[in-house]
């Protein structure tokens, strides 16, 4: 197992609809939201966490894969390798090539080798920081939510979720490295994973419409290459 290519995917990641990733606050401020978004501390500038990117990718190609009902809604991890066969288990293996796997997998995770992807934490794009300075624009927008009482028809546990608001970009970029020949085909897999999530959502709510995003790939090779892998 040799090193032999490490292929850079990078480009700009856009948002179609607001977009939430929380902080993890724990803490109620005075006058503040029940769900702060992540910040960069030192700017307070949004950014999108190479581990949201990373992990939201992953479970899209896990459950492509249909292992899911194998994990019992886990990570696939390579001690699972022993109770699957043919295209589950090369599923499988592409999956923690790419993702890497928990530290108790023993002699399957050496067979397979180290994590190939690496993705980055996704800043502020500078066009979109330029615009919000001269637009004296927010780079934030505070979202109500609540639900409806059936048969009162009246609003009920009001909820307010910071969110980066559609239109701005953020610069995004993912590595992957290439130990062996067989290591080609995961490049087409993790476009794949990609293709997916433009499909789906990142972050948080994404099934009341946050967190839509497109992709624009800055070298043309591989744009051309994204726009034609066939997510499934």
């Amino acid at each position: 197992m040799k090193l032999t290519k490490i292929y850079e995917i990078k480009g700009q990641m856009k948002l179609i609809s607001g977009l939430h990733i929380g902080a993890g606050d724990t803490e109620m401020h005075i006058g503040g939201t029940d769900n702060p978004i992540i910040k960069h501390p030192h700017s307070q500038e949004p950014y999108i966490p190479g581990s949201s990117i990373k992990g939201k990718v992953r479970s899209l190609l896990e459950m492509k894969s249909g292992l899911m009902i194998q994990t019992g809604g886990k990570p696939v991890q390579a001690s699972l390798l022993k109770n699957l066969q043919g295209a589950q288990k090369g599923e499988a293996e592409k999956i923690i090539k790419l993702f890497g796997s928990g530290g108790d997998a023993g002699e399957e995770i050496v067979k397979l080798g180290p994590t190939r992807a690496s993705f980055a934490d996704c800043p502020l794009n500078n066009d979109s920081r330029t615009l919000v300075r001269e637009k004296r624009l927010t780079l934030t927008e505070v979202k109500s939510e609540n639900s409806i009482n059936r048969i009162k028809g009246t609003a009920e546990n009001p909820r307010f979720s910071e969110r980066v608001p559609a239109g701005m970009v953020f610069d995004f970029s993912v590595t992957l490295k290439q130990l062996s020949d067989e290591d080609k085909e995961l490049l087409d897999y993790l476009l794949a994973g990609l293709k997916l999530l433009t499909m789906d959502a990142l972050g948080g709510s994404g099934s009341r419409g946050y967190g839509r995003i497109s992709l624009t790939l800055s070298d043309p090779d591989m744009q051309r290459k994204f726009e034609t892998v066939a997510a499934f």
